[in-house]
């Protein structure tokens, strides 16, 4: 029973101490969140509905994300560096890689956008959720 009092209390100021580091974080750096990003992107790529006569393509095209051929009236991202792919594809690879085109790897996104993206993505937090406390309890004693 002490093993637990003491497991449970020591949870406790790990708690506190990462409570009062972020705090600290937040105030210095600002973050954005995904909600946020995907609006940056959406402004400077906008989303548009795929057809072969508005991209003067003559043979179809595919996405190099999914890999999956384009097709009339779906939603694209046509980026500065003109690759086009699946805005839905494009938007996932965004937000889990570096902010550049899958293709040549040009910047998409300002680096002062993607560097507070990567702020609230790296900030790990205790939201207080008992789940959270049960797997903390059940690593600590391997159960």
């Amino acid at each position: 029973m002490a093993i637990v009092f003491l497991s449970l209390l020591l949870l406790e100021i790990v708690i506190l101490i990462r409570s009062v580091i972020g705090s600290t974080l937040k105030s210095d750096k600002p973050i954005i969140s995904t909600t946020q990003y995907l609006r940056h992107i959406e402004e400077k790529n906008p989303t548009i509905s795929y057809s072969k006569q508005l991209m003067r393509q003559q043979d179809s095209i595919e996405c190099a994300v999914c890999l999956s051929e384009i097709s009339e009236g779906e939603s694209v991202r046509k980026l500065i560096c003109k690759h086009t792919f699946h805005k839905d594809c494009l938007d996932e690879w965004l937000q889990k890689c570096l902010a550049t085109c899958p293709l040549c790897r040009a910047k998409v996104l300002p680096d002062e956008i993607l560097a507070k993206y990567d702020r609230m993505q790296s900030q790990i937090e205790y939201d207080g959720s008992d789940e959270e406390m049960i797997f903390m309890l059940s690593a600590l004693y391997g159960d």
